[in-house]
């Protein structure tokens, strides 16, 4: 199994957070990964994704793929 170091990551929310606390941040972490966290439970569990995976979560949102 991979591990990644969580301890330095510097997590941020989106700028169009409402402030009510139903948000998640996000990480850049070593090797290109990204970190995916419930911004409530900062302790809890984290959400890895390979670069890959993350490029194409992205390509996904701009295309639409996840509107209702």
């Amino acid at each position: 199994m991979y591990s990644i170091d969580l301890s330095g990551a510097a997590w941020r929310k989106s700028l169009r957070s409402a402030g009510n606390g139903n948000c998640v941040e996000v990480a850049t972490l070593p090797e290109g990964h990204v970190g995916v966290r419930d911004s409530k439970d900062q302790d809890g569990p984290v959400l890895v994704f390979t670069p890959g995976e993350w490029d194409a979560f992205i390509g996904g949102v701009k295309d639409g793929e996840f509107d209702l």
